[in-house]
């Protein structure tokens, strides 16, 4: 399950939205990727003499799963790469800052399924999601930084050349489409410095903790009225989302308004195998495990306790 802007980049950049096919492993676990089935398309449009570009999710944004199991999967993925001559772009959204977490047993699943995403030949990362920083800040690392200069370098604007000696620093100018941004990198450099790794380790642990204590929340005091989905073993390994749906359909239907209109939090709405289902992502840096829990399972069980009482 790849994010919809892939359809758009392939658009954008003259593809064809149907140049993008999806390798789902199966029905049950659309998120994860068919490396069989990689393999066979990659054979196919080597013969066919067609390049190819495999985009894989390191947290699939409506269930929050791994397109990748650990490392075993990344390593063949990257030995198919090169065979067939592949690019391997990792969507690392906000999957990618698992590796950040403390080094504990209680991340271990996580830090498992995202190890060796460093294999991959592009990695892009959304800083204003789990970093806190403004929209639209988002990080992108590659191997071949050579790639970005040959595309996007401005070679007749005489008025651009650098003067003077400074260190090295690829210009923004000749290593993306904008010619003109602002800086970015500002507030990102900002966090980092402000908490250093052991504070955004623990800052990101706050955020799992709270979501999988929503999630097992949904698998036992909340089990009469609400369903964990994509099924009830995603408790323990949840990483930052949380997708669910109230077992009453016609609640089911309305849950995402009534918690909206309340003002006090905010969740998203999407669909699961065709039905309405509601998404908690934990990102905030002012994450309260305890206070924060009780919050929501308390609005929970009161919006399935008036819904019961209206009689609808």
């Amino acid at each position: 399950m790849g994010h919809s802007s892939l359809s758009k980049a392939a658009s954008v950049v003259g593809l064809g939205r149907r140049a993008v096919e999806e390798l789902p492993l199966s029905e049950a676990e659309p998120w994860r990727l068919d490396l069989d089935a990689v393999e066979r398309e990659l054979k196919q449009g080597t013969e066919e003499g067609v390049a190819s570009i495999v985009a894989i999710s390191a947290g699939e944004v409506n269930t929050g799963r791994f397109a990748m199991n650990g490392l075993e999967e990344m390593k063949r993925l990257r030995d198919l790469a090169d065979k067939y001559k592949a690019w391997i772009h990792v969507d690392g959204a906000f999957g990618i800052f698992a590796r950040a977490l403390p080094d504990t047993e209680e991340f271990a699943k996580l830090r498992e399924v995202t190890a060796g995403l460093e294999l991959a030949d592009s990695i892009t990362v959304d800083g204003h999601k789990l970093l806190n920083v403004p929209y639209d800040t988002g990080i992108f690392f590659t191997r071949r930084s050579s790639t970005l200069h040959a595309v996007f370098q401005n070679p007749n604007a005489v008025y651009l050349t650098p003067s003077g000696s400074g260190p090295a620093i690829p210009s923004p100018l000749n290593i993306g489409i904008e010619n003109s941004r602002r800086f970015r990198a500002l507030p990102v450099y900002a966090v980092l410095l402000s908490e250093g790794q052991s504070g955004i380790a623990e800052m990101l642990a706050r955020m799992v903790r709270l979501a999988r204590g929503v999630a097992r929340a949904l698998v036992s005091d909340l089990s009469t009225d609400y369903e964990l989905l994509p099924d009830s073993s995603a408790a323990d390994n949840t990483h930052m989302i949380v997708l669910f749906r109230a077992r009453d359909e016609g609640l089911n239907s309305v849950l995402v308004k009534k918690i909206q209109d309340s003002g006090e939090w905010y969740v998203s709405g999407t669909k699961w195998k065709g039905q309405p289902a509601c998404r908690i992502a934990v990102s905030s840096w002012r994450v309260n495990v305890e206070e924060d829990l009780e919050f929501v399972k308390n609005a929970l069980a009161t919006i399935a306790k008036e819904w019961k009482e209206s009689g609808k």
